[in-house]
C-alpha cells in the first residue's frame, strides 16, 4: 500500500492547477481509449521534475487509473464467462458500477487537489512508486 502524497501543498491556485489536472485528466478515458491512464500519464511526465507535488499527484492518479482498468477489464471478463452459464448478465452491472466509481474518485480528488489537500484512492495498486 502507498502512502498518500504529502498533506501540505503551495496555497497558490497555479500550484494546485497542475495536481488538480494529474486527476481531471484521467476523464479523457470517456473520449479516448485507455485516455484514463496517458492524460495522468502526460500531465505527470510533463511536470515531475518541475513540481514535486505533480510527482506525487501524478503517481497516485496513474495507479488508480492502471488499477480501475484492471478491475474493468476483470469484471468483463468474468461476466462474458458467466453468460456462458446464464448468470454472467446479471454481473455487467458491476462494470457500469466500476466506472461510476472511477468517475466519482476523480471528481472528488480533483476537487480536493485544487484545495491543496491530498487525496489516496481507495482499491488502489501500487504499480508506480
Amino acid at each position: 500500500m502507498v502512502n498518500p502524497p504529502d498533506k501540505t501543498t503551495a496555497t497558490g491556485t497555479q500550484d494546485n492547477l497542475w495536481p488538480m489536472l494529474c486527476h481531471l485528466s484521467a476523464l479523457a478515458g470517456l473520449v479516448i481509449p485507455f485516455g484514463n491512464i496517458i492524460g495522468p500519464l502526460v500531465v505527470w511526465l510533463m511536470k515531475k521534475d518541475e513540481m514535486p507535488i505533480v510527482n506525487e499527484y501524478g503517481k497516485e492518479s496513474l495507479n488508480f487509473q492502471i488499477s480501475m482498468t484492471i478491475y474493468m477489464v476483470a469484471a468483463g471478463i468474468v461476466a462474458t464467462l458467466l453468460t456462458v452459464i446464464a448468470i454472467g448478465f446479471l454481473l455487467f452491472p458491476l462494470i457500469g458500477l466500476v466506472g461510476l466509481a472511477d468517475l466519482v474518485l476523480v471528481i472528488i480528488a480533483s476537487m480536493q487537489a485544487n484545495k491543496g489537500i491530498a487525496y489516496h484512492y481507495p482499491f488502489t495498486i501500487s504499480f508506480i512508486k
